[in-house]
């Protein structure tokens, strides 16, 4: 099968799907991406199988939810018994490359793709040391979800910016060996990226044009319980957060999503330069959202459309009506079972996403009913959002025992301001929600399970610290005085 597409995947980190131009944001300069969406599909409700960084791509590659895959955390990792896409496309006779960063947990550190060209920016084995950047010039949780990266924001270069660039270089390097070569074997690589994840740290003068223009969102002064309780345990409620330090963090996040903009932008160039442009399908997505302020939050770690919601956009010429914008529920995870159909393979993969590809040629299709995404804390807590074409709902639970829900009317209520989980108006509405999001999900097996996993993470990091074995997937980190430009804001 000579005509079957190259697929490329470019993955952000952390991408709030409403900073991006062609969805409807008129601050940021997103050219690209916007390009993108016009010479291709757009889609309007995307989101993450867990807003979180590791269970989200593992879910990506796997197809599966995580309950399935029992990653949770950003310390689980993934069975090598589990087969990913990359094992698919490989056995269908793809070249499948990974090109910079999926965040696997672990000493696999392919899964599946039979290159990767550059190596990951922390790839050591669990308890062996980490060579991430050295933070000579600002701490090291400015990249974490602590409280830290807010009071550290600023402008300056960061290691995650340069990692970037080396990626998107080494991306465009790639695709011209291709259109060097022999192009009979068509590739699938996933070109992985750490912006605009956090440090909120960004160059100099991105910052200077969105810190004039950025405003500070309005909080709803009534939320779930578990949001208060997210607020509180991370000192983020009004009164500890000064308007100018919620200003600042967003004017640097702006900047950032801008930055991967401009990588964006280097590797369309780079497919049209080595006519590969044609026969490539280009997807650009996130692995989860980032809540740059939004309900008072940062981060992600909810089920807030900012931090589960995900910018999705596919282009293949020829295939994907131009300038489409399609509203059907679809997940991250239905871009493994995609790209299978896409490769012709007849293997029997056992995935839960659904293909798009008949929704990416246009074809009439049934619609999509709902889609589902789930996070589970390291010891015995689990939680898990629905959202059908209406509604969003969400429970969580600890112990096997649920703690708290929230009920959002999304055609009302878009911006999610007001919890309906508690009006017995809608009491039905919430328990038919509830059964459909139990239906094949266990949370007492979630609870047990995320503490089952973690404790083994505990023995492999013990073996780690003492044995540290090699990590020949880990690139080499540049000196700390590639941040030495920093300037706190």
């Amino acid at each position: 099968m000579a005509d079957r597409p190259n697929i490329l995947v470019i993955m952000a980190d952390q991408h709030n799907k409403r900073f991006v131009g062609c969805c409807g944001n008129e601050i940021v300069r997103t050219p690209n991406l916007d390009r993108l969406a016009a010479e291709g599909m757009r889609f309007t409700r995307a989101y993450c199988p867990a807003p979180v960084c590791v269970p989200s791509r593992m879910s990506f590659m796997t197809g599966r939810y995580p309950i399935r895959n029992r990653v949770w955390t950003n310390v689980h990792a993934l069975p090598d018994s589990i087969p990913t896409w990359a094992h698919v496309l490989g056995a269908a006779g793809y070249e499948t490359a990974l090109i910079g960063r999926m965040h696997f947990a672990g000493p696999d550190q392919r899964h599946g793709f039979q290159t990767r060209p550059i190596g990951e920016f922390a790839a050591a084995h669990p308890g062996a040391s980490r060579p991430e950047p050295r933070y000579k010039y600002f701490p090291h949780q400015t990249s974490w979800a602590t409280r830290t990266s807010l009071e550290w924001a600023g402008t300056g270069t960061t290691s995650f910016q340069w990692f970037d660039e080396q990626v998107t270089t080494t991306a465009c390097a790639y695709l011209r060996a291709h259109a060097a070569g022999d192009q009979a074997r068509p590739f699938a690589a996933t070109v992985g990226w750490l912006l605009p994840h956090p440090p909120f740290i960004a160059p100099p003068d991105l910052f200077a044009y969105y810190h004039e223009r950025v405003d500070v969102p309005d909080v709803e002064e009534r939320q779930p319980a578990s949001v208060t309780a997210a607020r509180e345990r991370n000192g983020l409620f009004p009164d500890r957060l000064d308007p100018e330090r919620v200003r600042v963090c967003r004017a640097a996040y702006y900047a950032l999503c801008e930055v991967a903009d401009q990588n964006v932008g280097r590797i369309l160039d780079c497919l049209e330069e080595t006519g590969l442009a044609p026969n490539t399908l280009v997807i650009y997505c996130a692995d989860h959202g980032e809540s740059a302020g939004e309900h008072g939050l940062f981060w992600k770690s909810n089920y807030y459309e900012a931090s589960v919601g995900i910018p999705l956009i596919a282009r293949l010429p020829g295939s994907v009506g131009a300038g489409r914008a399609c509203p059907e529920l679809v997940n991250l995870l239905d871009l493994g079972p995609t790209f299978r159909d896409i490769a012709g393979s007849d293997l029997d993969w056992d995935a839960d996403g659904r293909s798009l590809w008949s929704l990416l040629r246009g074809e009439q299709t049934p619609p999509i009913r709902e889609t589902f995404s789930e996070l589970g804390g390291r010891i015995d807590t689990a939680s898990r959002m629905i959202r059908t074409a209406q509604w969003k709902y969400w429970a969580r639970y600890s112990g096997g025992r649920q703690t708290d829900c929230a009920l959002f009317d999304m055609d009302a209520d878009p911006d999610e301001r007001r919890d309906l989980s508690a009006d017995r108006a809608f009491g039905s509405v919430r328990s038919e929600l509830h059964e459909r999001l139990i239906a094949d999900w266990d949370p007492v097996y979630a609870c047990r399970e995320t503490s089952v996993a973690t404790r083994n993470r505990e023995v492999l990091s013990a073996w780690g610290a003492a044995v540290k074995p090699g990590a020949p997937d880990q690139i080499v980190l540049p000196d700390a005085e590639l941040e030495s430009d920093f300037e706190r804001r």
